[in-house]
Formats: structure tokens, sequence, C-alpha cells
């Protein structure tokens, strides 16, 4: 089982946006069994709420449906949990591996490093109110995060 981790500031937004949209990418290419998602915070800000309105929206309007998701932190035993730990922006990479992850770092990219654009960040559409460029970037991530797992991977 490889299981991947998306991480943004209180997961109810971008990182949930990201686990909904692996999922749904999962499923459609007969993985569920073999790829495992989940998604968290690296803050308390917002623990056990669900998905944010605008970003549920966004969801629905694309067909992916989020109920059930709850906020949670990011904990440490994650890093051992976890093959692939995918962060928003590089503020999250930073408070992963200094506060959680004990300085180890090495599971940890960005979502858009698996896409055309590399080592860009995600804005967080809580400010931006921009959740549809969200998604687009995200599922761009998403999509090139795949691709490379199945490379990588000789069970597929």
């Amino acid at each position: 089982m490889i299981k991947i981790l998306f991480v943004c500031w209180g997961n109810i937004c971008r990182s949930p946006m990201a686990e909904y949209i692996m999922k749904d990418l999962v499923r459609k290419e007969g993985l569920s069994d073999v790829i495992y998602v989940e998604s968290a915070a690296t803050s308390t800000e917002e623990l056990g709420n669900p998905v944010y309105p605008p970003a549920r929206d966004e969801l629905k309007r694309h067909g992916i449906d989020c109920k059930g998701h709850h906020a949670r932190q990011v904990r440490p035993s994650d890093y051992e949990k976890f093959d692939y730990i995918i962060a928003m922006e590089d503020i999250h990479y930073r408070i992963m591996k200094d506060r959680f992850f004990g300085g180890k770092g090495d599971k940890i990219t960005l979502c858009m490093d698996y896409s055309s654009h590399p080592g860009e960040q995600i804005d967080d559409p809580w400010y931006t109110r921009d959740f549809v460029i969200a998604y687009n970037q995200i599922e761009e991530g998403c999509r090139g995060l795949l691709k490379h797992i199945k490379c990588q991977t000789s069970q597929f």
C-alpha cells in the first residue's frame, strides 16, 4: 500500500481538496486498493472542522464528494506512516520538518513539484478567494504525483 498525506495550514481548503481530488483520480484508475490518501494541518486552528464551504462547492462542481472530512493536525508518527508527504507551501514543509518530524524532510515535497511548475506555491484560497485556481493547481499536482507513483512502482 502506498500512502499519501497532503498538508496545508488548517486542513479545510487546500489539503482536503488535494485528498479528495487524488482519491477520485486513484478510484478512476482502479488503484484504490493500493493507494491510500489522507490530509492534515500544520496548525490547530480548524481541528474537527469540515471542508470549508467554497472548497466543498468547488469539489462538488467536479463531481467530487468530501463528506465526512474533519480537520486533523499532522502527528510525528505520520512521517513513518506515509510514503509521500505533500505540502502546499514551503512554510508547511518547514513546520513539518522542524516541529513534527525531528529535522527529517526527505519524504516531503510540494504539490506543484509534480506539475509543470515545480517549486510553485499554491496560494491559500481562504485569503485569495480563488478556489478555481487552487483546484486547478492541486489537480495538476495530483495528476503529476499519480503519474510519478505509477512510473516508480512496478506493481502497476
